[in-house]
């Protein structure tokens, strides 16, 4: 299992994010099913149908936006995507609106309020596995750093909640999990910080993990490859007195991206758990063991990755807030958008704000 994680992390981005899709399919359909079986809605008319319309609808404007966002040199060089790239959002609303009708019109009287409570059931997964899987996408065309180090955070911290919880565990956390202990949670949170930070340590040193995926128009092809940010390169950090009076150094080389990783670890191993919570919560009120039996032993897709959502979503958060600025390619779309006298104009401005600032000449002698 661990050779084959390997091997998929080997083959690059691309793969990584064919995977995510495949997950969120098999995890929108083990919720789905659980509709159709809990409601006994196997016959309503072309509800199965629409459920995966909706899916794709979804998916259709998740993925065209991040294609928009992280390609802009390969939308621009190809004629039909610069079309559907321009008019994406409203594509992908005209075809959501064709399935909303298609709703309305298979509406059946004696059947009202159970396609009502379907047609929620619908978008409510959408919600919790789409919308959230689109998230941790966008997460991995960051840098597979941010990818990776997540996903490990949670696992590690399940393994060693476990490990706490067997060996000393003795006080109940939640109701809702009542194998879970205080001991295995207070465990799991020290070890997962520790393992975040080595982890980290050693994937910050690699352009591989750290660069945004781009795709390079030279060779036709999508890279991994940059000069990386000062968010991973080596940095001297001084040591508070005490910890200098007991360790004799005065300071330590970490990786700025190593102090992040103490707050992603740190809510994999806190609030992380409550995603699973919240799944052992659906399950008991609808009366199932597991989500599906697609992995003999462990129930379903679904049931493995009930954490990894809600995290992989505060991953995007905390990168939108702490981390990214604005988006050059989104800027430069923009741009190219307009008409060649406000470009005229944006140029001027530009160029005058870069001469008071004094830039503009020491870039012409750099050219010169």
């Amino acid at each position: 299992m661990i050779s084959f994680f390997f091997i998929i992390i080997y083959l690059g981005p691309m793969v990584l994010m064919l995977i995510v899709l495949c997950v969120q399919i098999k995890c929108f359909h083990e919720i789905i099913t659980i509709g159709y079986s809990v409601y006994h809605s196997y016959h309503l008319p072309w509800f199965r149908t629409l459920s995966w319309y909706f899916l794709l609808c979804v998916n259709y404007f998740s993925y065209g936006e991040t294609v928009t966002d992280y390609f802009f040199t390969l939308v621009q060089r190809e004629e039909p995507l610069r079309i559907l790239s321009k008019y994406h959002r409203f594509i992908s609303f005209a075809l959501y609106l064709t399935g909303f009708c298609m709703f309305v019109l298979s509406l059946v009287k004696q059947h009202y309020r159970l396609q009502f409570y379907m047609f929620g059931w619908t978008h409510v997964t959408l919600l919790i596995v789409v919308t959230q899987s689109y998230l941790v996408i966008r997460n991995l065309f960051e840098g597979m750093i941010w990818f990776i180090v997540p996903i490990s955070c949670v696992i590690c911290n399940d393994i060693m909640a476990y490990m706490f919880g067997f060996f000393f565990g003795r006080t109940p956390l939640i109701k809702l999990s009542p194998k879970k202990t205080w001991e295995g949670f207070i465990g799991g949170f020290f070890s997962t910080i520790v393992f975040g930070i080595m982890l980290s340590y050693v994937m910050a040193g690699y352009r591989y993990f750290v660069c945004p995926v781009e795709f390079n128009s030279d060779t036709n092809s999508f890279q991994v490859d940059c000069e990386p940010s000062e968010l991973f390169q080596l940095q001297d950090y001084p040591l508070p007195g005490v910890l200098e009076s007991i360790t004799g150094w005065t300071s330590v080389r970490l990786y700025p991206f190593q102090i992040h990783s103490i707050a992603l670890s740190s809510f994999a191993s806190i609030l992380g758990p409550f995603g699973g919570f919240f799944a052992s919560g659906f399950k008991r009120a609808f009366k199932i063991k597991d989500f599906a039996n697609t992995i003999p032993g462990h129930g379903g897709i679904m049931d493995r990755f009930d954490c990894q959502y809600i995290v992989g979503t505060f991953v995007y958060v905390y990168i939108s807030s702490f981390i990214s600025g604005p988006n050059p390619s989104k800027v430069i779309q923009e741009l190219l958008a307009l008409h060649a006298d406000q470009q005229l104009f944006i140029f001027n401005s530009l160029k005058t704000h870069l001469m008071e600032k004094g830039l503009l000449p020491a870039l012409e002698e750099a050219a010169g």
